[in-house]
């Protein structure tokens, strides 16, 4: 797993641990909008990640 990859992972949980901290203790159903924003960002993690096991894969099937 690429460092970028481990990044996106650490900004997905942070986002969503912010949003349903700030939901929680606030009240404000506004904050919801974090945790979708943290899980869009999981799926492009998934993405990436899937893109990268992908190219790897061709890289060594070259050699």
């Amino acid at each position: 797993m690429s460092n970028a990859l481990k990044a996106a992972w650490g900004l997905t949980a942070f986002v969503v641990l912010a949003g349903v901290v700030l939901w929680a203790t606030t009240g404000r159903a506004v904050f919801a909008v974090f945790i979708v924003l943290g899980v869009l960002t999981a799926v492009g993690a998934v993405v990436t990640g899937r893109a990268e096991t992908r190219e790897a894969a061709r890289k060594q099937g070259e050699k």
